[in-house]
């Protein structure tokens, strides 16, 4: 996470459990253990009962955690608990102010703020700062946002920030429940928040969270960021491989067919670049994303829409001779095929030309 720029992590919910507190705490020291530059932080409920756990963690370890305290504030949420906001405003003053007794840093979350009125995220939020929180974070907790609401969402509440005399940094949190994740984060980067919140491949409740490596891939190619990437495209396959994701294969940057191509006038154009010596005209003449940047390479395979191009590159990765036999077989059987070939169905008719051959000299 470090080598691709990832600067927080969240450790987990220490109240939820005592395994939980205790993964919070090996978390913890291994961060500080390993002098990574990663700030800790734990979700809890705006409950002292639920900090208390952030404290011990920070004791036991020996390294800061940022507290993010959370409660609901929309109406749905609302009438869901039996709440009103006179309870949800002493709730969130009486949290905020334990943990900044207790020393801890507190980011305050308004969860389903996008479905919140401003009214009622203007006494919330101002309850937060004048308490001590030094950090908002702006939930799309069900993905209900677009990226135009969630910039004018964003836009507000630093005004909101500056009209209350305060210096507290905004962060942005989101869902992907109506596939508008990724552009409401690049949305709410762009109106000014100071940290967006990702996942590796989008994993989260639901249909998950905006994907940590789609959000570095664009901040990288709007220029907004200056990063190496190279370790992107590993890091992300590692975590799913962890959470037993399986990426599907159109998935951007990640999937087996991310960067493959087997049309003619596509492979065509990528060989000619790397028959110029040109790797990085040959990364980007069909591609909007350069494979190599990202930890992934231009693949140029042999189906139905391809032409020799494709045929002789894919021998001449192989360091296998371009007889004109050879090629011509492969290109009938790929122009007859519902689908592109694969390495194994390539390999067959290798070694059966050169059977063939071998048969024909013996003769």
């Amino acid at each position: 996470m470090t080598e691709i720029g990832v600067r927080a992590a969240s450790l987990g919910m220490p109240a939820s459990s005592e395994q939980a507190a205790d993964e919070v705490v090996a978390l913890a020291r291994y961060l500080r253990e390993a002098r990574l530059p990663l700030e800790a932080n734990c979700a809890a409920r705006t409950l002292v009962s639920d900090i208390e756990p952030i404290v011990e963690a920070v004791q036991r370890a020996g390294q800061p955690i940022v507290v993010h305290a959370f409660i609901g504030s929309s109406p749905i949420r609302l009438r869901s608990e039996g709440w009103d906001i006179e309870f949800v405003r002493r709730s969130a003053s009486t949290a905020v102010d334990f943990a900044v007794r207790q020393g801890l840093e507190v980011a305050f979350i308004t969860e389903d703020t996008t479905r919140t009125s401003p009214e009622v995220l203007d006494v919330l939020l101002r309850t937060a700062l004048d308490h001590g929180a030094s950090r908002l974070i702006l939930c799309d907790t069900v993905g209900h946002a677009t990226p135009e609401g969630a910039s004018a969402l964003v836009r507000w509440v630093r005004s909101l920030v500056t009209r209350a005399g305060a210096e507290a940094t905004l962060e942005w949190h989101g869902h992907n429940d109506r596939g508008l994740a990724l552009s409401n984060a690049m949305a709410a980067a762009q109106a000014g928040a100071d940290r967006i919140h990702a996942c590796a491949v989008g994993v989260g409740e639901r249909v998950g969270n905006t994907p940590m490596e789609l959000l570095l891939l664009n901040a990288q190619l709007l220029g907004w960021i200056d990063q190496d990437l190279s370790t992107l495209a590993a890091y992300a396959e590692r975590a799913a491989e962890m959470c037993g994701f399986t990426i599907p294969a159109n998935y951007p940057l990640l999937g087996a067919d991310a960067f493959r191509t087997s049309t003619g006038v596509h492979a065509a154009a990528i060989i000619k670049a790397l028959g110029q010596g040109d790797a990085h005209l040959a990364d980007r003449v069909y591609s909007a994303v350069p494979a190599a940047a990202f930890g992934r390479r231009q693949e140029i395979e042999v189906g139905p829409l391809s032409g020799l191009s494709n045929v002789l590159f894919w021998l001449g990765e192989r360091g296998i001779p371009p007889k004109p036999a050879l090629c011509q077989e492969i290109l009938a059987v790929a122009k007859r095929s519902r689908a592109t070939l694969t390495d194994a169905a390539l390999w067959e008719i290798v070694e059966r030309r050169r059977s063939d051959e071998a048969s024909e000299a013996e003769s």
